[in-house]
């Protein structure tokens, strides 16, 4: 970073605490999201000697110790007195917690989602994160009709869902998860205009949908109840550009503006650190078949604006990339991926 650019990064970052100040928002709470430590997940999933944690309660621990003051991950399986202890350990450490849920895809799987609603709330959460699908839009979806009708199915589950989180009192954020554009998105949740569902906003994810990431935060950010906060990296690839999450402050967002933006909308948004530990991700924009579902003039609008990003924010260093490495390894660059996103939110971020 050259002198021009530190200066500029400094006037943002006292424009966002003055903003933030001036509205009087309380303190944002930091913590890890359940994808920030997926590679320990999965290796607790096989296993693996040595790991530190393999469920709702040890994750908050985990959490705790690398100086997050809570969690949002899922409670699925757990048991009532499960969901109560990690209750009283949260209000005993002045922590958060907040659930992840399981949509209801089918009618017949309303009745154990109002379960999961009512065992999130058990544990004392008051917001869950869902998304819609765990694929990417380029990748699941291979024609305009095969995107339309998924499409339309997201329209039926919000209305399935919203009555539950109403009787329950639990807020759903549905996350922009590389599935649907932000008109879109807005579209769905403005169409059912309720209190109880509204946005997990991540703060890298519409890269992959070749969106402008302020545009997308300023569209987002009235319907907010959660955030992923991440930093990104772009490379250049042959068939378009690599994605990356990096260690919070060397990638190219403005991280204090986006987070004004949101909490100028939502001051008691909790800031979930999600820096994912994984190879780059393949964003392949230069052929036919992404754009597959896309309305006609996608590619003429957003392709020229998204490469000449990519072209204009070259990764600082190396990005992080896990192919080959021991298992190890890589759960140990995991955690301090996630040590240094915690400290470095407390340090650059109101809190």
């Amino acid at each position: 970073m050259n002198r021009r650019e530190l200066l500029r990064a400094l006037a943002v970052l006292a424009s966002a605490r003055a903003v933030l100040a001036a509205a009087g928002a309380p303190a944002a709470r930091l913590g890890l999201c359940s994808f920030s430590s997926h590679q320990h997940w999965r290796a607790a999933g096989t296993k693996h000697p040595g790991v530190k944690f393999s469920d709702a309660l040890g994750f908050y621990r985990h959490a705790r110790e690398l100086g997050g003051a809570g969690v949002q991950t899922g409670l699925r399986g757990a048991t009532t007195e499960t969901a109560r202890e990690l209750r009283a350990l949260v209000e005993r450490d002045g922590g958060y917690y907040e659930a992840e849920l399981r949509l209801p895809r089918q009618e017949g799987e309303t009745a154990a989602f109002e379960k999961d609603v009512a065992l999130a709330r058990a544990a004392g959460a008051t917001v869950a994160r869902a998304v819609f699908t765990s694929g990417r839009r380029y990748e699941e979806f291979k024609t305009a009709a095969a995107f339309r009708e998924y499409h339309d199915r997201a329209r039926q589950i919000l209305a399935r869902i919203e009555p539950i989180a109403r009787r329950h009192r639990l807020k759903i954020a549905i996350e922009n998860h590389k599935d649907l554009t932000t008109d879109e998105q807005v579209t769905l949740i403005r169409g059912l205009a309720s209190e109880w569902i509204g946005v997990l906003v991540d703060t890298g994810n519409n890269l992959a949908l070749l969106e402008e990431p302020y545009a997308t935060m300023e569209a987002l950010a009235p319907f907010a109840l959660s955030v992923h906060l991440k930093d990104m990296a772009l490379q250049p690839a042959p068939d378009g550009f690599l994605l990356s999450e990096v260690p919070l402050g060397t990638g190219f967002l403005d991280l204090p503006r986006i987070v004004a933006t949101l909490r100028r909308a939502n001051p008691a948004l909790v800031l979930n650190l999600e820096m994912a530990t994984r190879d780059p991700l393949r964003i392949p924009c230069l052929t036919d078949g992404y754009y597959a579902t896309f309305p006609a003039d996608y590619r003429a609008r957003l392709l020229a604006p998204a490469l000449a990003r990519v072209q204009a924010h070259p990764p600082r260093g190396p990005v992080p990339a896990v192919a080959g490495k021991p298992t190890d390894q890589v759960l140990a660059e995991e955690e301090a991926h996630n040590r240094h996103g915690l400290a470095w939110m407390k340090t650059n971020l109101r809190t």
